[in-house]
């Protein structure tokens, strides 16, 4: 079966008169940080061009702003400027004439994080560093003039269009609901003062460019916070902006300061795409949307429900760059699926550090981490299957290397087999998938419950071992230990022994979360249905009230143990959680009543409970269950062996480091050894 009859929507062209899209498969904007560090221009040209060559109809850059005070990085507003930017154009047109990018041009405003930021009103966001300077007559025209100017500079650049963010809690987000636009004059008031500013730049875009040059306006047609914009005004808006010249509207649906996850793992594939289905009724302009559609099927099915008529696959592409090439192939098993985990994109991006991806980690290193053939092919055993030990064996294989992968248990995964069981992290399932696949496709041995031992190493004559045998939960010497009532993290996840209605964790590391969230979890996982999680978040998706949020405190489902997570460090618990996704961790098990407890001192485990100190002060945590998530020790005993017998041998992920599981830094390094080897 060809990929047009597979996927006869996704693999349609669409016209735009002036021009068309080969495919309705987006590459959404991401800032990566390659637009702001030395030989960025070269680096994101590689980037790019590899996701051409990938199949993608269109892609739209990170953002580029304007001006100074726009923040976000090197802005564009003149031709010497645009000269660097032909570099990433002429990468893509050259990888693919048919490729279509547009440059997206962003204003943080509010979020600008310099003192020179500006808003309609002097408004500071709750999750910005300055209160904004407020926009004055002549300010306004200045702000508007520099997005005309630099949408022309784009179209010099050889860009194919560009797309105006106009959500998100950025500049023009602000102009369009009362919270943060208090003026009184004709940029303020009533929602035909409030639009007026978005409108007009995007009609000064649209005359700026010409008519053959694509205009894209991101609009929130869910703002997801209070006191955003009503169904009527995101209608309203949309039309305004179809009227000033956008030949695309892309729908959006958060402020970054709002309380309800979209993008993360938590999140069901295509929760919001249903908004863009019910603004398109409105509109004759094509639509995009986005949010969590990951997988070519997920588009396709998008896409039949008349929900959009592009759709928007940003993170995926860096976690496969040939997701769309792969789906027109057949090859869909094949395809690295993005986890929607933010570890290594979102999080890095909010942290100031360059985005990658966790399960690839050549996304934006392109130019420095490549997986050449090898010039001279060896016989390689890498021991264990978790992610450090799959990486390796599967990058090591591809370059050209004989590899024999060992794992005593009866399957590959390691740790990700206890990560796929948290409710809310189905999406590892993927990840297993894509190394099954990719041990068969890459001829990778694979010897499972098969505990591999140094002297059959030794005697099997290989040029190296590649240790990646993970860790070995860290057991605390703590009088009662060995109590009944204690159990360990992994016999907890894998439902091995029983847990008592009333628990108490010692760690709230992610671990400890994890657990937290299994044991308090009832009913059907809100990662699996739109309807539980727009209950658990207060989202109304069917009422579409202000902003597209009830208002009321949700209810979250819960399984009614009493749960207390205790952590010995006095940092608030779950500070060290990943920074765009641990909020929503926390907030979950609050509204499942679950207690969060800092600076404790463990003392020991009897029949009563746990025994502590909690700020100095005697504490009994009167318990059924302890559950042990005290953190890790690298399982080692391998390696050394090895070293004692001469066997070439090296170490990689939790075998490695253990200070706490991070697959992210496993696979990186296991990828960047094995491109080496």
């Amino acid at each position: 079966m060809t990929a047009t009859n597979r996927y006869p929507l996704l693999f349609s062209p669409l016209d735009l008169g002036f021009t068309r899209l080969k495919n309705r498969a987006l590459m959404g904007s991401m800032h990566t940080g390659l637009e702001d560090v030395p030989g960025g221009f070269e680096r994101q040209a590689a980037f790019f061009a590899e996701r051409a060559r990938g199949g993608v109809g269109m892609i739209i850059t990170g953002g580029i702003p304007p001006n100074e005070e726009a923040g976000g990085g090197a802005k564009l507003s003149n031709p010497e400027e645009a000269a660097q930017h032909r570099i990433v154009t002429e990468a893509v047109h050259a990888a693919d004439p048919d490729v279509k990018i547009c440059m997206q041009i962003l204003h943080t405003g509010p979020l600008a994080g310099t003192p020179a930021c500006v808003a309609p009103s002097a408004i500071r966001s709750r999750i910005g560093r300055y209160v904004p300077n407020e926009l004055d007559e002549a300010g306004i025209e200045k702000q508007i003039a520099d997005f005309a100017t630099c949408a022309a500079m784009a179209r010099l650049a050889g860009y194919d269009g560009v797309e105006i963010i106009g959500s998100a809690g950025y500049l023009l987000s602000t102009f369009l609901v009362e919270k943060t636009n208090q003026r009184t004059d004709q940029w303020g008031g009533s929602f035909e003062n409030r639009m007026r500013f978005p409108v007009e730049v995007v009609r000064r875009v649209r005359e700026a460019v010409g008519d053959d040059f694509i205009v894209i306006f991101r609009i929130a047609a869910m703002d997801m916070l209070e006191g955003g914009m009503s169904w009527d005004e995101v209608v309203t808006l949309a039309k305004a902006v179809e009227a000033a010249g956008a030949n695309i509207i892309s729908t959006h649906f958060t402020w970054h300061e709002a309380q309800v996850p979209t993008i993360a793992t938590m999140v069901p594939r295509a929760a919001f795409t249903q908004v863009t289905g019910r603004l398109r009724k409105e509109l004759s302009v094509p639509m995009i949307t986005s949010n969590r559609i990951n997988m070519p099927d997920v588009a396709e099915a998008v896409l039949e429900r008349g929900d959009a008529d592009i759709v928007s696959m940003a993170r995926p592409m860096l976690a496969d760059p040939d997701l769309v090439l792969k789906a027109a192939e057949g090859r869909e098993d094949e395809i690295n699926t993005c986890i929607a985990c933010n570890q290594a994109c979102l999080d890095h991006t909010f942290t100031g550090q360059l985005v990658s991806c966790l399960v690839n980690p050549r996304a934006c290193r392109e130019t420095e981490l490549t997986y050449a053939p090898a010039a001279a092919p060896k016989r390689l055993a890498v021991v264990g299957a978790g992610p450090a030990g799959l990486s390796y064996a599967t990058v090591a294989a591809q370059r050209g290397h004989k590899v024999t992968l060992f794992d005593a248990a009866a399957d590959i995964g390691g740790q990700f087999n206890l990560a796929r069981r948290i409710p809310g992290k189905e999406e590892f399932d993927e990840t297993l998938r894509y190394y099954r696949r990719m041990i068969e496709v890459l001829g990778v041995e694979l010897r499972l419950n098969t505990q591999a031992d140094p002297d059959s190493l030794k005697a099997a004559g290989f040029d190296e071992v590649i240790v990646a045998t993970g860790i070995e939960p860290r057991r605390p010497q703590l009088e009662g230990i060995d109590h009944p009532k204690v159990v360990g993290y992994i016999d907890a996840i894998l439902g091995r022994k029983p847990i008592g209605q009333r628990v108490a964790i010692m760690g709230a590391g992610g671990i400890g979360f994890d657990v937290a969230e299994l044991i308090t979890h009832s009913g059907p996982s809100a990662a699996l249905d739109i309807d539980v999680f727009a209950k658990e978040w207060g989202v109304d998706f069917k009422n579409h009230p202000r902003g597209g949020v009830t208002g009321v405190t949700p209810v979250v489902a819960s399984s009614g143990r009493e749960v207390t997570l205790l952590q010995r460090k006095t940092d608030s618990v779950g500070k060290g959680l990943g920074r765009t996704t641990g909020w929503t961790h926390r907030l979950t098990l609050l509204r499942r009543g679950v207690k969060m407890i800092s600076g404790v001192e463990y003392l020991r485990i009897d029949d009563e409970g746990l025994h502590a100190l909690v700020a100095g002060e005697p504490r009994l945590f009167e318990v059924d269950t302890v559950i042990v998530c005290a953190g890790q020790t690298p399982l080692r005993t391998l390696y050394d062996d090895l070293q004692r017998q001469g066997v070439k041998a090296s170490l990689v992920g939790g075998a490695f480091e253990a200070a706490e599981l991070d697959a992210k830094r496993a696979i990186d390094q296991a990828s960047r050894l094995a491109a080496v080897v």
